[in-house]
């Protein structure tokens, strides 16, 4: 379908890439991977025909389509969103009128004319190409994207115009994927979106019917939809079959392997080099000394490519707060509307951080959680209800914007060595490379930098003097992969509180102990993680429980009603041998599997075995229970006995729909890895 051979490209005098050779099928589903300034952006440009090659060539197949999505830059105009995304469909409106036209033309004309044939032709072609493009649920189509990426129904016919340059990109993005085009290149894509918008990007790309390639800072996004990994490596291009965290491991293997071939090498050309020498003016040896020599310089030297230093940053430890660190009580939030009303945003939120926690707050674009945290740091005073700080509580604050608090005349270094004068200027430099600022960057005066870079820095220099809780919204914007796993692993060994907000499913994933959820004003409180959370969205126990019912209803009738007065969980024990539950005899269909990523895996099975043990456990103190309920020592000990016994029971049913929903959901995992 397209085709680099031996391409290269430079950024004035800095070579980019070289002799990079790429066939691009029209299954290509890859992620473009590389370091900041390697050249990822520019490769894409090229394939998209808004850059030029320096070396080499670029070949199309004649009749492809291509759809280019840049990081930004883009600004519409003069229409209404719906109307905007509708236009991409002008060629078939286009299309409709001709045919319209040509129905006139066939009942004028001669039907035994060739213009008529020509015309009846034409017709033909036309009405098939309507059909294939679905020409009557063209609006349908432009709905259900624009739902998909977050726009209400009162956004579809509001003027691009009035959108800040997030939701102009978001609009954008709905364009090219209404057209479908052969190949679609997007350039960090999720950037602009919220998670219920990346969940739907996701499924939809799962389901795209042609090719694309795509650049992301989102590790779990690349996970799920790609299948291939080109990375921009040392100025050429490693391909990697599988998604994100294939690669990782395939490319540890890589520079293993190049490491021993390298080891292999050095050692024959240590001992050529030294038979060479030993032996260089004895004329019995000159036969073999020039063997030896053809050799060595026959042999192609292994180089091995400094690989960037891994930076472990440790958060400097702040005073202990109290076990309560912040107390919200009837919290609630009104805001002024331009009409004279107004428009509630909170209402009647009531709940505790304790010290420890990692909260991640999350919600739709707009339903409350920058305006909750800005409550909570006191930036904002709520309407009525009131925040407490918990004892010691010292609260430091990252806003989308805390570039604006910045001093633009102060320099860099010097900024950040006066917040924390203990850190060593080694360390200090070492975090700011993490956060892409190396070399002279680090002396640039602040005003200099963009408002991303200035958020970058920001969010540096609240690494190396923290307070006990941390309230940050949206920390990841701006951050490559290298340093959101520093901000990851920094916060994850963190002896304070956190509460976040963030886009990225694998940040979530790898730090959250608690979801909190800004829905209809609003606050629900889920435990554990994101995934743990969508869990309990989408039904949780009761639904496992549900579909236990329904599964033995369909197996065997006879078996409900002899059991009717247990639960599902109990039924599918009693028949089962110690210690297991047995599948269910049928499946009724259910919705497409979604592929989870490796580490949620990982999760669910080390919570399979800690559910299999405990229930062990279980059965072991219930029969114990039952013993001593046997031998009557006294009415209120065996009140308790009993008590006891009920509980356990309980508990018992309870972990068993849970090891019910694990065994099943990794099942299903089975079947789509």
């Amino acid at each position: 379908m397209l085709q680099l051979s031996a391409a290269g490209k430079r950024f004035g005098p800095k070579l980019l890439f070289e002799d990079v050779n790429w066939l691009i099928t029209p299954n290509e589903r890859t992620g473009l991977v590389g370091g900041n300034g390697t050249g990822k952006s520019t490769l894409l440009k090229v394939l998209a025909g808004a850059e030029t090659l320096d070396y080499g060539q670029l070949t199309r197949v004649k009749g492809m389509t291509l759809g280019y999505l840049p990081q930004d830059g883009l600004a519409l105009r003069g229409k209404t969103v719906f109307a905007e995304c509708l236009s991409v469909f002008d060629h078939l409106h286009a299309l409709e009128r001709e045919a319209e036209e040509l129905t006139h033309t066939l009942s004028e004309v001669d039907p035994k004319s060739k213009e008529y044939e020509a015309a009846a032709e034409r017709y033909s072609d036309i009405a098939d190409q309507l059909h294939v493009h679905d020409i009557y649920t063209l609006d349908a189509q432009v709905g259900a994207v624009l739902g998909g990426l977050g726009f209400s129904r009162e956004d579809w016919e509001r003027k691009t115009e009035e959108f800040s340059g997030g939701w102009q990109m978001r609009i954008a993005l709905a364009k090219l994927l209404l057209q479908k085009p052969s190949l679609l290149l997007l350039d960090e894509p999720t950037n602009h979106l919220d998670l219920e918008s990346r969940n739907w990007l996701e499924s939809y790309l799962h389901d795209y019917p042609n090719a694309f390639i795509l650049i992301s800072h989102d590790r779990y996004f690349l996970d799920v939809t790609v299948n291939k990994i080109v990375e921009v490596w040392n100025k050429h291009m490693h391909t990697y079959h599988g998604n994100y965290e294939k690669y990782v491991q395939q490319k540890e293997e890589r520079r293993a392997t190049l490491t021993a071939a390298y080891k292999n090498q050095r050692d024959r050309i240590e001992a050529l080099e030294a038979f060479i020498n030993r032996f260089r003016y004895q004329a019995t040896k000159a036969k073999q000394v020039q063997s030896r020599i053809k050799e060595l310089e026959k042999i192609e030297r292994i180089e091995i490519p400094e690989e960037e230093a891994t930076i472990h940053f440790t958060i400097p430890p702040a005073p202990a707060s109290g076990r309560t660190v912040i107390e919200a009580q009837n919290l609630r939030k009104v805001y002024p509307t331009p009409d004279g009303g107004e428009k509630l945003i909170l209402d009647n939120l009531n709940f505790t951080i304790e010290r420890g926690d990692r909260i991640a707050l999350v919600g739709a674009n707009g339903a409350g959680k920058s305006t909750l945290i800005r409550l909570l740091s006191e930036q904002e005073e709520p309407t009525s209800g009131t925040v407490r700080l918990g004892h010691n509580a010292l609260v430091d604050f990252f806003a989308q914007d805390q570039y604006k608090v910045l001093d633009p005349n102060a320099v860099m270094m010097d900024d950040i060595a006066a917040a924390a004068p203990k850190v060593p200027v080694v360390e200090l430099r070492s975090l700011l490379g993490c956060f892409m600022f190396s070399g002279d960057d680090v002396f640039k005066k602040l005003g200099v930098l963009s408002g991303g870079e200035r958020n970058r820095y920001a969010m540096a220099k609240m690494l190396v003097s923290p307070s006990n809780m941390l309230l940050l919204d949206e920390p990841t914007n701006h951050l490559d992969l290298r340093a959101k796993d520093v901000l990851l692993d920094a916060i994850k060994n963190f002896t304070g509180t956190v509460l976040f907000v963030s886009h990225d499913r694998y940040f979530i994933d790898g730090l959250a102990t608690r979801v909190f959820e800004v829905e209809d004003r609003r606050l629900h409180i889920y435990p554990g993680n994101y995934e743990e959370y969508l869990w309990r969205k989408q039904g949780g126990p009761e639904k496992v429980a549900e579909r236990i019912a329904v599964d033995l209803a369909a197996a065997s009738p006879s078996l409900t009603t002899s059991h009717a007065s247990q639960t599902p969980a109990a039924i599918a024990f009693a028949d089962a041998p110690h210690g297991t539950v047995e599948k269910p005899a049928s499946q009724h269909p259910t919705a497409p599997i979604k592929r989870l990523n490796p580490i949620k895996l990982k999760q669910l099975e080390d919570r399979l075995h800690a559910a299999e043990d405990e229930i062990t456990w279980l059965e072991s103190a219930i029969h114990s229970a039952e013993e001593r309920l046997s031998n009557f020592t006294s009415a209120e000990q065996s009140q308790r006995d009993a008590a006891e016994l009920d509980q356990l029971r309980e508990k018992r049913l309870s972990m068993l729909s849970e090891w019910e929903e694990l065994t099943l959901t990794l099942e299903e995992q089975a079947t789509v890895s």
